[in-house]
């Protein structure tokens, strides 16, 4: 059934209380904007009709908050470029597009509420030029109408969600960790088992990533929810770290079983197969302790059997087992932790996140042409629709920006909005036209509005309902003094569609970075962070390296989907981008304190090596340097009295196994340039976060 039809004919009860909640919160915001005679009560519908969208109490009062700071911004620029160009409109303009591109490169550069707030900064900022252009005496009192309408929609949201069926951020997180923690014991139990190809392993690998980036990006709204909120912020960044470590440790696991199985010996690889069926258990099983106990036994016995007859390699795959089972039981851990926070004491520091400055900057500028195109059209025409159509390209554009295939999501918006044009006519026209009173208001124009909040509940109807309600709501624009006018009307759809028209004609005409410049700039970035990764503070280099690699892989992992199969080598790029990154922690971690100058010398040499290799393998060139590297610290390891026996062979197994892992990943990118045009490589640095 189509996704339309399948929201419409077969809604699930959690889209009726949806779709009910927010027509409540933008009818109780009307209500009250009415009452007080604000000017413009459709933007407090609006505002209570974003907020909706994501209805968790924390989450609500997130976006409200990061919603009317970002307003609060935008009021101040606002005022600034009035103060200082209110006579002058062309420069007013000038300074309002270099406002908006920077509010938009700022959007591009953070996450979820924090980036709403930075778009709200630019349409406030705009409303109160343009609408106050003409009359620079009434940039306050358009400056204090948006504010007070945004912080009622603001305000009715946050009330509605939390006193009718109230959902709760902790409970959403807790669905979303156990989510993760089964889809990472599958793809470990995968990943140690043989018979799984590549395209399977990498499915149920971003089946546990998707989740885990919802889960740590939503995670910041606890703190709205009590204080238990930061111990549930804190083991979601453990859980995330934790889980990020377990994928490059099974990665490298996985190459090592599937082609050198003969040199690990059958003791190793029947053990494997034991960690493999454990994890599988420790999914299936109901409740963090069952599962922590099945994990606890495989672990007693990793830790109990006798290596010292093994060879450096075969005891540092041992040792790898020994690390996957330890990190699946703090993920366990970290779960239990998200549900009851006094019941775990973890502490994490913050994730970084993979910011890349030319994408923005890319953005930035197609919103500005996008908003310069609307504006030399208006002062053209002197059209008094002109701001609407100025408004909706400049939020729409900074809006999708972000989207995978920003062109697609905004040709579904514009459908949307076409298709709310017959309703608002209808509906908010033609028989709100015979409406006497607010609850007759309330029953014709409540219609389209909850039909579009009840298919927007659907994932994949979103896009094309949401754009049906805000389309109905700019459309007709309920106030005490409304105009029922068709020619009113129409010159209103002619400003909303055409400003959507400009949107999507931007993001054709200017499309961005393409996929195959994209992915070789996620590639270089790993490079980059790789040779970084020496200079972090090492409590913190965890973190840093963790989540920005996170992020990448989810991106790896769909560009890896568009080039043809034989060349699809983007994703094991990203893996082993994570696993030299993870050997480069152990080997701080291992040899960071070591006294002797000779160690330490090797050790930072040996860690740049690692940084360049990856680089040439990316190449689909054999990493070069990278065994005299190996030698050169080992024999200086080996110089030293302080450190272990058992030290020096985990050590010397873990570079003999990192060197197989990326003469492999060259000799893959070589077949790949073989069999097709060649992949994504690096090219020289750029600036890059």
């Amino acid at each position: 059934m189509p996704p339309l039809l399948q929201a419409y004919l077969a809604p699930s009860p959690d889209a009726v209380k949806f779709a009910i909640k927010g027509s409540l919160a933008m009818f109780l915001a009307l209500y009250i904007a009415l009452w007080a005679d604000l000017e413009r009560p459709y933007w407090a519908l609006i505002s209570a009709a974003f907020l909706q969208i994501r209805p968790m109490s924390g989450m609500v009062i997130e976006k409200g908050l990061c919603q009317l700071a970002g307003t609060f911004i935008g009021v101040i620029a606002g005022l600034m470029i009035m103060a200082l160009f209110s006579q002058a409109r062309i420069p007013a303009l000038y300074s309002l597009t270099l406002w908006l591109m920077l509010c938009v490169y700022g959007a591009s550069m953070t996450r979820n509420n924090a980036s709403y707030g930075c778009i709200m900064a630019a349409v406030t900022t705009l409303l109160i030029v343009v609408l106050a252009g003409s009359n620079p005496t009434s940039a306050f009192d358009v400056a204090v109408a948006r504010l007070s309408e945004l912080g009622l929609g603001a305000i009715c949201a946050t009330l509605i969600s939390a006193l009718l069926w109230p959902t709760h951020v902790r409970q959403h997180l807790a669905d979303q960790a156990d989510t993760v923690v089964n889809q990472a014991f599958l793809h470990a139990a995968q990943r140690l088992e043989p018979g799984h190809d590549d395209s399977e392993l990498q499915q149920s690998l971003t089946a546990s990533l998707g989740p885990l980036m919802t889960l740590e990006t939503d995670s910041q709204a606890a703190r709205y929810e009590g204080p238990a909120g930061p111990g549930r912020i804190r083991a979601t960044h453990e859980l995330t770290r934790h889980a990020v470590a377990m994928f490059a440790s099974l990665a490298a696991l996985n190459q090592l079983l599937r082609e050198h199985r003969e040199r690990l010996g059958e003791e190793l690889c029947s053990f494997a197969a034991e960690v493999a069926e454990g994890l599988r258990q420790a999914e299936r099983v109901v409740g963090v302790a069952e599962a922590r106990n099945v994990l606890k036994q495989l672990r007693h016995r990793a830790h109990q059997t006798e290596t010292s007859h093994l060879s450096a390699l075969q005891q540092r795959v041992w040792q790898g087992l020994r690390e996957v089972l330890g990190q699946a039981m703090i993920l366990l851990d970290a779960r239990e932790a998200i549900t009851r926070p006094g019941s775990r004491r973890l502490r994490s520091p913050s994730l970084s996140w993979h910011r890349d400055r030319l994408v923005a900057s890319i953005n930035a500028a197609r919103a500005g042409i996008v908003f310069s195109v609307t504006a030399i059209f208006w002062l053209v025409t002197g059209w008094n629709n002109g701001p609407i159509a100025m408004m909706l390209a400049t939020l729409f554009s900074a809006f999708f920006a972000s989207r995978d295939n920003p062109a697609r999501v905004s040709m579904m918006f514009f459908k949307g909005m076409l298709a709310a044009i017959p309703s608002a006519f209808v509906f908010g026209h033609v028989l709100l036209a015979q409406a006497n009173g607010f609850p007759m208001l309330a029953m014709l124009f409540g219609t389209p509005l909850f039909l579009g909040l009840l298919g927007a509940a659907h994932p994949a109807a979103m896009g094309y309902s949401l754009a049906f309600t805000i389309g109905n709501i700019l459309l007709t624009m309920p106030g005490n003094d409304m105009d029922f006018s068709a020619a009113s009307f129409f010159n209103l759809a002619l400003a909303v569609t055409l400003g959507l028209a400009i949107v999507v004609l931007g993001f054709r005409l200017i499309p961005g970075l393409g996929s195959r410049f994209l992915h070789r700039r996620l590639v270089q970035a790993i490079g980059n962070d790789l040779r970084r990764l020496i200079q972090q503070r090492l409590p913190r280099a965890d973190a840093w390296f963790s989540g920005r690699m996170a992020d990448r892989l989810l991106q790896l992992a769909h560009h890896d989907k568009l080039l043809p199969e034989q060349q699809r080598v983007l994703f094991s790029l990203g893996l082993t981008g994570l696993d030299v990154g993870r050997v480069c922690l152990q080997l701080r971690v291992r040899l960071d304190d070591v006294p002797s100058i000779d160690v330490r010398r090797a050790h930072r040499h040996m860690l740049s090596t690692l940084a360049q290799a990856y680089q040439e393998s990316a190449q689909g060139r054999a990493p070069q340097g990278l065994a005299q590297a190996s030698n050169a610290l080992t024999e200086a390891i080996a110089r030293h009295d302080s450190i272990p026996e058992e030290r020096r062979v985990l050590l010397a197994g873990l570079l003999e196994r990192i060197d197989l892992t990326l003469q492999r990943q060259a000799r893959l990118v070589a077949n790949a340039i073989e069999g097709g045009q060649k992949p994504s490589t690096p090219t020289p640095a750029t600036r890059m976060e």
